[in-house]
């Protein structure tokens, strides 16, 4: 029994009188002689008035179990895995019933003391969990919800575990094409780059190109002015002098000159003109290739912001399938718990079925041995029975003949007596007439 406990040791009426309040005819015989079949019923019925677990409960859990084996006949291991996951409850039910020693031999091989004292233990147990009941109800809802959260939470685990596998599949399937954008957003940056050296060179010759046409209009101005100035001049001159056609002739030429290389240099202005002019082009062309270039940053901008965000979401799914796998990696040690202890239970088992294969050859040829012994026994009861009969045979003759010598013996010794008291009368006769003869005084004593 366990060192130390906290409730009464109740006598048998107690006991049963506690047991039928719940329904449960126990007598007194199986109180003293306690079977298998008995202790396990009323322990389980024990149970279930606090736990609510009963063997119907515990199907389910034992034909998960069956399910989860990899045998090919896992009905072998029914009664065993149910008779183990019974023990298992009962175990923590008498744990907390302050019964630290409670094992499988209280169930396979009870004794009656010790039986009394277990169903003491659980009967002071019911009676504090029904004084409890109000607790007791609060922490088993508190079970259900943490259960159920649980299996929110496990439910939630999936689902995140395949969102992460279906981007995992996406980002494995946009890799290529980001790589090739991130490509093509180096090679645009690089070309960007460029087109913005260029541009600023082509911004600081178009300035001087700008001033220096500026200065050209000025200067063009000024010399339409003096052109202006001089015509007038020369208009107001004409008209003072006279004119001589040598003189004439050769202002013309001069004039003439003049006119050319004026010509020439407004053609080469012109020139220069529409050269600006198409610079001025080309760089308008290339300010819209620098917004487009501009706006087609701003979008690749707003993709890698997109991406950040995704590898942000990515990094925090990652902290979560790394919380769920260890939370899975608990679970695995729980499971690998279990296993251990199914194969504990099933080692337990085979040696069990071992002990009782041993004990059933055991008895098997002690059985034998018995019969061969029985059979011997039968042999020599077989030749004693005929000794017995041939000797009650013998003592029948044995008798006869007693009885026939005793007849005769009889017959003799009556003959003999009869001889004797003849022979003593005789005598006795004889004597009176032999002292009558002598004159002799003899006694008939």
């Amino acid at each position: 029994m366990s060192g130390q406990y906290w409730f009464p040791n109740m006598p048998i009426p107690e006991i049963m009188t506690a047991l039928s309040e719940w329904g449960l005819n126990v007598s007194n015989e199986q109180l003293v002689r306690p079977t298998s079949d008995f202790v396990i019923g009323v322990y389980n019925a024990c149970l279930e008035q606090v736990t609510s677990i009963s063997p119907n409960v515990l199907h389910k859990p034992t034909q998960r179990a069956l399910a989860s084996l990899e045998d090919a006949n896992p009905d072998l291991y029914n009664n065993a895995i149910s008779h183990n996951i019974m023990l298992y409850h009962l175990t923590r039910f008498a744990t907390s019933a302050r019964i630290m020693d409670f094992s499988s031999r209280d169930l396979s091989a009870p004794e009656p003391e010790r039986t009394r004292f277990i169903l003491s233990a659980f009967i002071n147990f019911v009676k504090f969990a029904e004084q409890c009941t109000t607790f007791i109800s609060n922490v088993r809802e508190k079970s259900a919800q943490v259960i159920e959260e649980r299996e929110q939470v496990i439910q939630e685990l999936s689902e995140v575990q395949h969102n992460l596998a279906v981007l995992k599949a996406q980002r494995a399937k946009d890799e290529p094409k980001c790589e090739q954008l991130k490509e093509e957003n180096a090679a645009m940056t690089t070309q960007l780059l460029a087109a913005k050296e260029v541009h600023t060179g082509l911004t600081k010759d178009i300035e001087s190109l700008k001033i220096e046409r500026a200065h050209l209009q000025a200067r063009n101005e000024t010399i339409n002015s003096e052109s202006a100035l001089l015509m007038d001049n020369n208009s107001r001159t004409r008209s003072r002098i006279v004119q001589s056609p040598e003189r004439i002739r050769r202002n013309i030429m001069t004039m003439g000159t003049t006119a050319i290389e004026d010509k020439k240099a407004v053609a080469l202005h012109e020139a220069k003109a529409r050269d600006l002019q198409a610079k001025i082009s080309a760089l308008v062309n290339i300010e819209k290739d620098v917004r487009s270039c501009i706006e087609q940053l701003q979008t690749t901008e707003k993709e890698v912001q997109l991406l950040e965000g995704s590898q942000k979401e990515l990094a925090e799914l990652k902290d979560s399938l790394e919380y769920k796998k260890v939370e899975r990696g608990e679970l695995q040690k729980k499971t690998e718990r279990v296993h251990k202890q199914l194969g504990n239970a099933q080692e337990k088992l085979e040696r069990a079925q071992r002990h009782a294969e041993e004990k059933r050859l055991a008895s098997q040829q002690t059985v034998e041995r018995l019969q061969r012994d029985y059979e011997k026994m039968d042999v020599e009861r077989r030749e004693n029975d005929k000794q017995v009969e041939e000797l009650r045979m013998e003592a029948g003759d044995i008798e006869t003949k007693m009885a026939e010598h005793l007849k005769k013996s009889e017959a003799e010794l009556n003959e003999l007596l009869t001889e004797y008291w003849k022979l003593r009368h005789e005598t006795e006769v004889y004597m009176e007439t032999l002292a009558n003869k002598l004159n002799m005084n003899v006694s008939s004593d």
